[in-house]
């Protein structure tokens, strides 16, 4: 299985609206994206994280480039950023 984590910089006051984002397009990217497998939201004090599981890296970095990441996902969250967007994608042993 791969992951790819987004860290995003939100400030704590804004992290509910982050959340429900989060819970917004959590359906749409499990039934929508090919080779999703989960999606899951970490709140740390640092920053939020979602994890994406996924099939293989190609369709990790398909979702990237996707309609639905870009035109609805990082249209919605962009006014909650404080800075841009870690993303990373990992293999898992």
């Amino acid at each position: 299985m791969m992951y790819l984590q987004i860290n995003l910089n939100v400030n704590p006051n804004d992290r509910p609206a982050a959340a429900a984002i989060y819970n917004e397009f959590k359906r749409p990217f499990l039934e929508g994206i090919s080779g999703a497998r989960s999606k899951d939201l970490l709140i740390r004090e640092e920053d939020v994280q979602v994890l994406h599981g996924f099939d293989s890296v190609d369709q990790a970095k398909a979702y990237l480039g996707s309609k639905l990441f870009n035109d609805d996902v990082v249209t919605a969250l962009k006014p909650l950023l404080q800075s841009p967007p870690d993303v990373r994608i990992y293999a898992a042993a």
